[in-house]
């Protein structure tokens, strides 16, 4: 599976990251370079349910290739939708499908701080990516 330009950098990162800290600061740092919602993409109908925190989860479907913009109330939530978001954006729909988000966080060297709420989370995100991808 291919892997995005920017997933290669955050993963060089958090390969340098030493301890959970510096990892965790890494993650603020990414979370911020969300692109911003507006308040009308902050919808009922882009909200993530199965999250504790609130999040929202706008696609665009552009020749064949997802992209995706995403946000949350939460800072370190914001830092690892922001990981999740690197290394989906330009995949095609079965891509999207076969992604092993377990294995991506392990390789960030981050499944240890994935509680099961966080994880939880995440994963129902990335199966909101997938019903999204599976409606086209």
């Amino acid at each position: 599976m291919s892997m995005p330009e920017q997933a290669r950098q955050a993963l060089e990162a958090f390969e340098q990251g030493k301890g959970w800290e510096q990892r965790a600061r890494l993650l603020m740092q990414w979370g911020e370079r969300l692109e911003p919602l507006d308040d009308t993409e902050k919808t009922d109908a882009n909200r993530v349910h199965g999250c504790e925190s609130l999040v929202w989860l706008v696609a665009e479907h552009v020749e064949e290739l997802w992209r995706f913009k995403a946000t949350s109330d939460a800072r370190l939530l914001r830092g690892l939708l922001a990981l999740l978001l690197v290394r989906v954006q330009g995949l095609a729909s079965e891509e999207l499908a076969g992604l092993d988000l377990r294995e991506w966080f392990t390789q960030l060297g981050l499944e240890r701080q994935l509680s099961p709420s966080r994880s939880n989370g995440l994963h129902a995100v990335l199966q909101r990516m997938a019903e999204l991808a599976s409606n086209r």
